[in-house]
């Protein structure tokens, strides 16, 4: 008799759902927190004129000299700062989970948070320890986190700055009371550090067992998945021998580096995203029967007050405009987060939400 996958899978594995990504054709398409804007026609044929030159028969520089130089020299990175680059911020995620899987290892996150620190420490079979962000600010409970920091002594505490789903972006001095109550790492993930007012980098080099994440996907990259992982040398030179050989291929590693001497480009869409969220989160606040949350990054979240988000998510979608429902996760009752699109994305979606709510 063949074997069957429950007989050789981890029981919590063969219980697992797989991350399921919408089907987007033919939607306006305000779920996954991309840019909306491409590149300019002539910016474009450079790029493709770098890509000529790529040696497609030979592998990738596996240390990514040039690339990391780059973004060191773009992003102001600390003096003595070491970089890891991985295939998106997610295999970063899983190289720290799995290199601290020790059989009583933990981590902790708050909630609701990325969904990605607790998935993949489900699969990698580490404990996870989830403390509720306030019930009506979505702020962090600082005592509450600091209690449990006490309490279970995780190996890395993982801290969303700005926060996926809710948008805030927490004062620092609360994340570095965190930071001086761990024993573990910290992890502080910025990915949408290009829509906020500040940055986290000080405690970075300020403490030396904080690490942070840093992604290009939100910049308007998202296609090539690159991921950058920014810490003192003792822990990345651990972390790397984890980290798969060639994994960021040469076409990545040369448009990333090709967008990074363009930087100008990208940075003035993000000024521009920014100026529509503004409008997009005024416009919002008029409606009468939903809560809108302030944001830092990309995206808003909001709330239904007299329809179900599941109903509402409905109408959108029969209109053809797709956005996040994150109403099944923890405090997030009836809540859906929207991608700040283009001009004409955002009115669209604010016609149909209009109509959706009647």
């Amino acid at each position: 008799m063949a074997v069957r996958p429950q007989q050789l899978l981890r029981t919590e594995i063969a219980n697992m759902r797989s991350y399921r990504v919408a089907d987007a054709g033919g939607y306006v398409k305000l779920d996954a927190m991309e840019n909306p804007y491409g590149w300019p026609e002539a910016l474009q044929k450079q790029w493709l004129g770098v890509l000529e030159k790529a040696a497609l028969n030979r592998y990738p520089d596996s240390q990514a000299v040039q690339l990391r130089q780059n973004f060191s020299k773009t992003f102001s990175v600390p003096a003595g700062t070491h970089l890891m680059f991985g295939n998106g911020s997610d295999e970063l995620i899983q190289l720290l989970i799995l290199s601290i899987a020790k059989p009583d290892a933990c981590i902790l996150t708050v909630a609701p948070s990325f969904s990605m620190y607790r998935l993949i420490a489900e699969f990698v079979g580490v404990r996870v320890i989830e403390v509720p962000l306030s019930a009506s600010s979505f702020t962090l409970q600082v005592d509450q986190t600091c209690a449990a920091i006490q309490e279970n002594d995780p190996a890395v505490v993982f801290l969303d700055c700005p926060n996926n789903p809710t948008g805030l972006l927490w004062p620092q001095q609360q994340v570095e009371q965190i930071v001086q109550h761990s024993g573990g790492l910290v992890v502080i993930d910025e990915a949408y550090a290009p829509f906020a007012s500040r940055t986290m980098m000080p405690l970075l080099e300020k403490y030396s067992h904080v690490l942070m994440l840093r992604t290009l996907s939100k910049m308007g990259l998202a296609g090539l998945r690159l991921g950058c992982l920014l810490g003192a040398r003792q822990w990345l030179e651990e972390f790397n021998k984890l980290r798969l050989p060639y994994n960021v291929n040469v076409l990545t590693q040369l448009s990333a580096s090709f967008a990074l001497d363009n930087i100008s480009v990208l940075e003035a869409q993000t000024r521009l995203i920014c100026e529509q969220r503004e409008q997009l989160i005024t416009a919002m606040r008029a409606i009468n029967n939903i809560q809108v949350f302030p944001s830092e990054a990309n995206f808003i979240l909001f709330r239904t007050l007299d329809k179900s988000a599941d109903a509402v998510f409905s109408q959108l979608l029969e209109h053809k405009i797709l956005i996040k429902n994150v109403a099944d996760g923890l405090l997030l009752e009836n809540c859906l987060r929207v991608t700040v699109g283009t001009e004409e994305e955002n009115r669209a979606f604010l016609d149909t939400l209009h109509s959706a709510l009647a």
